[in-house]
This record gives C-alpha cells, structure tokens and sequence, in this order.
C-alpha cells in the first residue's frame, strides 16, 4: 500500500482538530491522585528476562508461555504488566472500548480479571477482524495492561466515550503520549506504522468516539514467547564489525565504528600515513548497546571515532582497540578523496537483507574493483532491523569489506520495524548531520564526493520537510552530476509511489537529477530517461529510474512498465559506477560477474 508523503503533517493536523473537539490537555499530577506504579512495562521486563537467564536453561526458553510466565511472575510484576500498557485520566464516566484482533489465540491474561466483557460486536479494517471488549469507568485514572506474551503485531486499540452522551469528555495525562488521539469513523487508521490501513467497519456506538492510535511495535515490549533469539556472531573483547563511513568531508576526514564486549571499557584509533610510522591516536565514543532476548551478547559496546585533518588524496593505515588494555586489530587502511577530483567509481545495491549470497557477490565485486571510492546499500539492510543478530550476520558475512571502503547507506522499511523507529542502525552507522530538521539527524542527509552530489533520503519517514530540504540542496548545487539514493521507488511495476513522484520528481526534472537509485520490489529495473511521468529521448532532458536487489528476486511475473529499459524478474546484481572524462559509464553485474546492463552519459 502506498505511504503517504505528508503522513507528519497530517498527524499533526488531526492532533489539534481532535485537542479542539475534545478539549484534551495536559496537566500535573497531584502525588495523592497518581495511582501508577513506579516500575514501568520495560523495567519489570528487564528484570524478569534478567531472571530467566539466570534460572533458566537455553534449551528451554522454546517452550516459554504465557502459562510459563504467569507462573514465573511475582504479584507486583503481574500488576505492573496488567496497568502500565496504557493509562489515561477522564472526567466523566466513560465506556473503553477494546479492539482485539481475533487472531490472536491467548486472551490477555488481566482483561477479564479487570472486568472487560466480550460483546457481540466486531471492527474491521481492510485486513483484520476485531473483537470488541468492553468496560465502564467512572471518573479518574484508566489502567490497562499489555497485548499479550507473544508478538501479535496487529496490538488491540481503544476508543473512549462518555456514558452520558451529553457530557463533555476531557482525557488527559495519556500514555504513551506520542500517539495522536483520533475520531472514531470509517476511514479512520489506527497504526502509524501503516496509516493507510483504515476502519472499514464499526458500530454506531463507536461512531464519533475518540480513537487512541498506536503502533504495531507495541507487541515486542511483553514478547517472550517464541522471543529467545541466539547470534551466530557474538561479540568478544577483540574488535570486529570494522565499518568506514564519513560523517563530514571525504578530503581530509573519515569515521570508524567496531564493536566489543562490555569487558572493553573505552576505544582507540591508531592511523598513520602509508609509508611513514608517525602514529596519530584518536580516542573513540563507547556506548553500551542491548537487546534483551539475544541471551548470548544481549550487551555490548559500540565504538566511534571521527579522524579528522587528514591530507585529502592520501593513503592511511589503522587499526582499533584499547590504549588501556594495550589490545589492537590488526591493519586496515583506507584513502581520502582527492582534492578537486572529477573521475571516481562506487558501488550500490539494493536490498541486502543480511545475505550470505549478497556478501559473496559484494566480495567479488571488492576484488573486480579495486579502485572504487565507496559502497552504497538503498535500505532494507537486514530484514528485522530491531534484532541485533541480523546486523551480526550482516557484518559477519560482508568479511570487513567495509574496514576499508566507506559504506553510505540508507534505512530502508526493514531497518525501522512497526513504528519503533531504525535505532539500532543509527546506532550501527556514523553519517552526516545536515538533513531537515524534522527528521532523525542520520536518516536523510547529503555529501559530495569528487563533482558529484549524493541526496540520501529516508522515504520510509518522509515528511514536507524533506521535500524543502531537497529542493535546496539541489537549488544551492554546483556539483556536475546528482544523485539520489532513496528506498521505495517511485516507479516500479507493483507500487509505483504516486506521492513520491508528485512531491519529489517534479524537482528531480527542474534541477535534473541524473538518477534515482532505490531498492524495496526485490526485482531489477532500469527506466528509459523520464521527465514529468514521461518518456524523454535523451538522458540530459530526464532522470534514470533504477530500481536493483542485493538479495534474490523473487517475482514470476513483473507486470508491464512501458517506461523500463532493462528488466529481470530474479537473480542478485550489484552496480558500478563511474565517472571519468565528464562520461558516466553504468554497469549492473549479475552474480556470475557478467555485465547485464549498461549505458553511459556524457556531458
């Protein structure tokens, strides 16, 4: 289903159409109304994974249940878990009505025990079927508790109205507060991790009643059953996971983050130039990083140094680990771009999704191409972005290919996962700081290399913000070719992206971006040169569509798209890209190193 480009400014605008209807406002607490535990869902949860670990055997954590935990909790866990999902303040009596999906085979454990009753009532949406649960409350504080033990995304949804129709209902104090109140109707979304998944069916009862939204992701934050996750690739007190990005300029910087167990307490960078033993120490940022059910690294730490003052077009050796433990990785090198270049050549994919078959054919592209500038992947990186073991495998299987070239990547939907945002992944990768301001500072940012100017855009977040944002950089560019690299395609076969095509590819034609690069459909395509929807018949009237997989297409029929020059329904391709004598020569490469597609620009 198609994301909307304006999705951020259309919740704020329901925000305060729904604060005008419903007078709902934040106020303080009075200590003696406050009803809440002072633990929250996160806190018992740690300390009860914490306990499993400790009393539990590895081989049993499959067999974990709900019948399993309620039995493992204490009393005062059950309470936490059975009031601090969701709470709220009202100030009439009111009826909450609860939406769970019927799928989901277990009934909270708390929701019959607080009262709620079944009605013979449904909702439904273009995809689910709810069941509707149902308790009236008199004025005050309003409890509930979590989804279940599992992770059942479709989480259940509330409405709240007034048991007296012509009461003036106030709510108040909600949490969690990030989510936007709504008004109950047909058209109505509940998830903002899917907001074009709307009510479709409802009773007259709910009709007008407010909606409390959430996210899907809201299922992980009880999830033990089925939960238990184990990396392939644990962390140890040697540095691994060696990746290069750069945060500010090619020419004279260049940022290294690696990873450790928590026995490493703090990093360092040791680099020199080739050729010479002047050794330079950099100290490095450590941050702890957690998972909780990956039961054999759930912590470790991370580590980052920024290098900066380096001579631009210069060889540079280092290696990471401790000056206190006197522990180090072996060599590595790297080099800085060379003031004022003009001819350079980087790789990118599309989806990668962790592969060890991407990673194969990302190392044969190393050794086919030892003169790129750096790597490039257009999202979906990992399939689960929240499970820290994927980026394990994902670094695993790559061999430190990227301790040596730069990696610029982009999140793509997989990377974020059910509306909890891509933390893990800005966790992973040190970028650029200099995107709009509404959107997270390493998710949509710009760099240039050489004459060129890289537009890395997160359109899994999208908002106007962005599409100001890349109007400027392309308005205030001097750069001789422009790229931009962003995840959904606008054109593709299957979901053509209308929103981004009416927001972001009309300023594409008046400033002639060269090409879009963008992964997501897992199949290849190469469009003809495309100005304003159409067909041009020449690369410098319109911009190149490219749309290519890392991973395996997986598609038996790929429709029909008359703007396409170049097409396969399966197979992984990576493609090169070079720059040289103001001609860009493209190449796409299949898995056997054959060259597919090709073509070349010359200005």
């Amino acid at each position: 289903m198609t994301k909307s480009l304006f999705q951020e400014s259309i919740f704020k605008r329901a925000l305060l159409h729904v604060a005008v209807i419903f007078f709902i406002v934040s106020c303080s607490v009075d200590p003696k109304d406050n009803q809440h535990s002072e633990s929250t869902i996160k806190e018992v949860m740690d300390s009860v994974i914490t306990r499993v670990y400790a009393n539990v055997s590895p081989n049993e954590y499959p067999t974990i249940d709900e019948a399993f935990m309620l039995d493992f909790l204490t009393k005062d866990e059950k309470s936490v878990l059975a009031t601090q999902y969701q709470y709220f303040k009202v100030n009439v009596p009111v009826t909450v009505s609860l939406m769970r999906n019927i799928d989901q085979k277990t009934i909270p454990f708390w929701l019959k025990e607080s009262g709620f009753q079944k009605t013979k009532d449904q909702v439904k949406n273009e995809v689910y079927t709810y069941e509707i649960w149902q308790k009236d409350f008199e004025p005050g504080w309003v409890h509930l508790g979590i989804p279940g033990f599992d992770k059942h995304r479709p989480v259940y949804f509330i409405t709240v109205g007034p048991k007296n129709i012509s009461d003036e209902l106030k709510i108040t104090e909600t949490y969690p507060s990030e989510y936007s109140l709504e008004t109950m109707k047909k058209g109505a979304f509940t998830y903002h991790d899917w907001s074009d998944l709307t009510i479709t069916e409802l009773s007259a009862e709910l009709e007008g009643q407010v909606l409390f939204t959430t996210v899907r992701g809201r299922a992980r934050e009880a999830h033990v059953q089925g939960a238990f996750r184990e990396t392939v690739f644990p962390s140890s007190n040697k540095p691994d996971q060696i990746v290069l990005t750069w945060s500010k300029e090619p020419t004279n910087s260049i940022d290294i983050q690696w990873r450790t167990d928590t026995s490493v307490k703090n990093g360092d960078v040791a680099y020199w130039k080739t050729g010479t033993n002047d050794t330079v120490f950099v100290h490095a940022t450590t941050k702890p990083m957690e998972d909780r059910m990956l039961y054999n690294d759930r912590y470790i730490h991370r580590h980052t140094a920024h290098l900066d003052g380096l001579d631009n077009g210069s060889s540079y050796e280092y290696k990471v680990g401790s000056k206190t433990d006197d522990s180090w990785s072996k060599p590595y090198n790297f080099k800085t771009e060379a003031d004022q270049t003009t001819d350079f050549s980087f790789i990118w994919f599309g989806d990668t999704h962790k592969d060890p078959k991407w990673a194969e054919n990302l190392q044969k592209a190393n050794l086919r191409h030892p003169e790129i500038s750096f790597y490039s992947i257009a999202g979906d990186i990992v399939t689960t972005g929240l499970y820290r073991n994927e980026w394990d495998e994902f670094f695993g299987y790559e061999k430190e290919v990227f301790s040596q070239k730069p990696l610029m990547p982009v999140p793509g939907n997989h990377d974020r996962q059910d509306g909890l945002g891509a933390w893990m992944y800005y966790e992973l990768f040190s970028l650029p700081e200099n995107g709009p301001k509404e959107v997270h500072p390493e998710s949509t940012y710009a760099f240039e290399y050489g004459n060129a100017l890289f537009l890395m855009i997160d359109s899994t977040h999208p908002n106007e913000d962005q599409t100001e944002w890349i109007e400027e950089q392309l308005r205030n560019s001097k750069a001789t070719w422009k790229f931009a690299m962003f995840h959904f395609p606008p054109y593709n076969f299957e979901e053509p992206y209308l929103d981004i095509q009416e927001a972001w590819c009309g300023i594409f034609d008046t400033y002639h971006v060269d090409m879009v690069m963008s992964g997501h459909i897992h199949y290849y395509m190469r469009s003809k040169p495309i100005n304003h929807g159409k067909v041009v018949d020449a690369f410098n009237k319109g911009t190149v569509y490219a749309v290519s997989i890392g991973t395996n297409g997986n598609h038996d029929d790929i429709g029909q798209e008359p703007y396409a020059e170049k097409r396969f329904k399966e197979g992984r391709y990576y493609q090169h890209m070079t720059i040289k004598n103001g001609i860009l020569q493209y190449n796409a490469y299949n898995e056997a190193g054959e060259i597919v597609d090709s073509f070349e620009i010359k200005k």
